[in-house]
């Protein structure tokens, strides 16, 4: 495809987003809840809490979501308001208008690639699930293969359908593991330990699809809307889909097949999101392929799950730092203080503190937490 067909189709789906804007305001955090829980639910044994009811591990995540999560939310919000178009595509005009060094557009390419790697991990982790509580005589590296093949076929059906199924899987999932799943462990307190806050953070920020330009894509349409009403409707959607994980247990064979339905639906929503940043981009059809396909069948490769969980989450965690760096420090203050329309300048300064002090030492805290659990 040569580049006056690339860019026809990049102002082609410029004009479908701004057309449906009404449809996305509801298609974002829908989709945010439905990532998110599948994120969770396919990570969760990584991080080894996809049983154990730790009330005070949740009521730790909770605190994550609120004061790591909810101002990253707002900063997508604000890019998205600002450059008018998709994360990969901005970040070229965001340096600029901050007089920054382009090394900082690195941000955009490890976040596009990071997506089909998180769908492989999420296809891969799925997998196993299903093998184990299926029973199923089938090999693992097979297995992932054919999932990941389905779900690169269906990343070409339009948005709001896949949207649609993810969350017809998701809620069924849900009843269905609570009418055909065993009790769940109660809820217990233990003592907070070093480790927990790395997974929690893990959970707020790489579980919640943050830092990918996935909401960014959807976001970007509702220019005349103020920060809040952009954001919050989001954030809500992933503090909901961590309560709806508290009540959720893969015990069934029936809840293992429609997890692993809804998974399947959401990895090629991801890989359609990852994709159409770079058509935006202007990238030949032969590199996105490439990209795409090697970063989600690289999971393939037998015995590296183990290690590519701890690079994933490490991948995940420094995409949320180079941003909350560039724009808490890099870019300058009058550049996002209109974009954000908060209704007072205290809220400002509170989101600013938090994006320029908290978020980058809490990420940094929580990396050394993630490498001191697997050395």
């Amino acid at each position: 495809m040569d580049k006056g067909k690339i860019a026809q189709a990049q102002d082609s789906y410029l004009e479908d987003v701004m057309q449906n804007n009404s449809m996305s305001r509801w298609l974002s955090p829908l989709m945010a809840f439905c990532v998110s829980f599948l994120i969770i639910v396919t990570l969760a044994s990584s991080v080894g809490i996809q049983i154990d009811r730790q009330l005070d591990f949740w009521l730790l995540w909770l605190g994550t979501m609120l004061i790591l999560a909810l101002p990253v939310v707002y900063l997508e919000v604000a890019l998205a308001k600002r450059t008018k178009t998709s994360a990969l595509n901005a970040l070229s005009s965001l340096t600029r208008d901050a007089d920054a060094s382009q090394k900082w557009r690195i941000a955009g390419w490890l976040a596009v690639i990071f997506i089909p790697f998180l769908s492989g991990a999420m296809l891969s982790n799925i997998g196993g699930l299903l093998i184990a509580q299926t029973g199923l005589a089938l090999n693992g590296q097979l297995l992932f293969i054919v999932l990941a093949v389905i779900a690169f076929g269906l990343s070409f059906l339009p948005r709001q359908i896949l949207v649609l199924l993810s969350a017809v899987g998701v809620i069924v999932s849900l009843i269905l593991s609570n009418v055909f799943g065993t009790a769940l462990q109660p809820w217990h307190v233990t003592s907070i330990e070093f480790r927990e806050w790395g997974n929690a953070t893990v959970l707020a920020l790489v579980a919640s699809g943050l830092g990918m330009g996935l909401y960014w894509q959807t976001l970007f349409a509702q220019q005349q809307e103020s920060a809040s009403r952009s954001a919050l409707p989001v954030w809500i959607a992933q503090l909901v889909a961590v309560v709806a994980f508290g009540f959720f247990a893969v015990s069934n064979q029936i809840p293992a097949y429609t997890t692993t339905f809804a998974t399947v639906v959401v990895t090629a929503l991801l890989i359609q999101l990852a994709r159409e940043q770079l058509v935006q981009r202007q990238i030949s059809v032969i590199i996105q392929f490439t990209v795409l396909l090697v970063a989600l069948l690289i999971w393939a490769i037998p015995d590296v799950a183990h290690i590519f969980n701890i690079v994933l989450m490490l991948w995940g965690l420094v995409i949320c730092l180079i941003y909350s760096i560039f724009v808490g420090w890099i870019m300058k203050i009058s550049h996002l203080r209109k974009a954000m329309n908060f209704s007072s300048e205290a809220i400002y300064n509170l989101w600013r503190i938090a994006v320029r002090i908290i978020l980058p030492l809490s990420i940094v805290v929580a990396m050394v937490s993630v490498i001191g659990q697997f050395l």
